[in-house]
């Protein structure tokens, strides 16, 4: 199996699911290719290409921090490889991470990999699904209204504040584009730079004004999906709980210093995965974080959800022996019906 795995910069990323995927698929002797978002190359008579680093069978390490060091290093060197000699291309960049002086790479990705799509690689996440689902936020709004909670999406001051008074003067405010809990706020009738927030919020693009939940408090937990389904190995479950160390703090994004626990899937979990399953398959969408509090979903990760890299510090497998056999068996199904299937269809059959 030829994949490659596209990252928003291979200098400067760190080792997070991503790469232990990456490094799993290549110990299990696969062709393993890996390249920067800014490295698509398009020729109006022939395919794209890729300007990728292929990863040595000879490179070895024992830590992933080691590996990924060696992946980095200059002495390995990138070189152009037609789209169309991959099986799969795994788009992992996350656009909505991006510096205000990438803009360009936001879109572009996605935009690559559907006309890659188009000739015959898989892609995962299905890139057209990728494409709907790029404002993850307002694809969350398209999910059952029991499992969300109240909500409204505004850039108008006024709407807002309306949302604020009827929910009890107390919300979560975020932007509609961003991630990693970036430019969050918690709203209750204390605060006093509320103006000032919500015209600065504003002045960056549309806002989601979100009702509060109790619940966040004891943290929030990231459900990992593949295929639809809650990603197990072992007996055990890709649950993560996520507290944060500072109670003074509602946040609970690892990113933000706080810190994963293993955590039980719940019924009020698996129900919320009953109704958006179906949905993800549909759309296509292999690979997908949901973020829980109690019984209710605050978000969705469709772009590039991690966790993964912190499995095996808090008693769980590390997942990635079963991401890999997924890839193996879309490969094996691709053979059996002899390329007949949709990119679409292929992205979520188990």
């Amino acid at each position: 199996m030829k994949i490659c795995f596209v990252i928003s910069d291979i200098k400067t990323e760190v080792c997070g699911t991503s790469v232990v995927i990456l490094k799993k698929a290549h110990e299990r002797g696969h062709k393993v290719f890996v390249m920067s978002v800014g490295d698509f190359i398009f020729h109006h008579d022939e395919d794209i290409s890729l300007r990728c680093k292929k990863i040595p069978p000879s490179l070895k390490g024992e830590t992933v921090e080691e590996f990924w060091e060696q992946v980095q290093d200059d002495k390995l060197k990138a070189k152009a490889v037609h789209s169309s000699e991959m099986d799969i291309l795994f788009l992992r960049n996350n656009p909505t991470e991006e510096a205000s002086d990438r803009h360009w790479a936001e879109h572009s990705g996605i935009a690559f990999a559907r006309m890659i799509q188009q000739s015959g690689v898989l892609v995962l996440n299905d890139a057209f699904a990728m494409s709907h689902a790029f404002i993850d936020k307002l694809y969350f709004e398209e999910l059952p209204s029991e499992i969300k909670p109240n909500s409204i999406i505004s850039r108008n001051k006024e709407d807002l504040l309306k949302f604020w008074e009827k929910n009890g003067k107390k919300m979560v405010l975020k932007p509609l584009e961003g991630s990693g809990g970036q430019d969050v706020y918690l709203i209750d009738k204390d605060k006093k730079n509320l103006n000032q927030i919500i015209e600065t919020l504003i002045s960056k693009g549309y806002i989601i004004a979100q009702e509060f939940l109790p619940e966040v408090n004891k943290g929030d937990v990231r459900v990992i999906l593949m295929n639809g389904k809650v990603l197990e190995e072992d007996g055990q479950m890709a649950v993560i709980r996520r507290v944060s160390s500072d109670k003074s703090e509602f946040r609970s994004n690892l990113a933000l210093g706080a810190k994963p626990k293993k955590a039980k899937l719940t019924s009020e979990m698996e129900h919320i995965v009953s109704l958006t399953a179906p949905k993800l398959i549909r759309d296509g969408l292999f690979f997908v974080g949901l973020d829980i509090v109690k019984d209710k979903l605050i978000e969705i990760n469709v772009l590039s959800p991690g966790g993964l890299d912190y499995c095996e510090n808090i008693g769980l497998p590390s997942f990635t022996d079963t991401v890999v056999d997924a890839l193996e068996r879309k490969m094996k199904y691709r053979k059996y019906y002899k390329n007949s299937l949709s990119n679409r269809v292929l992205a979520t059959m188990d």
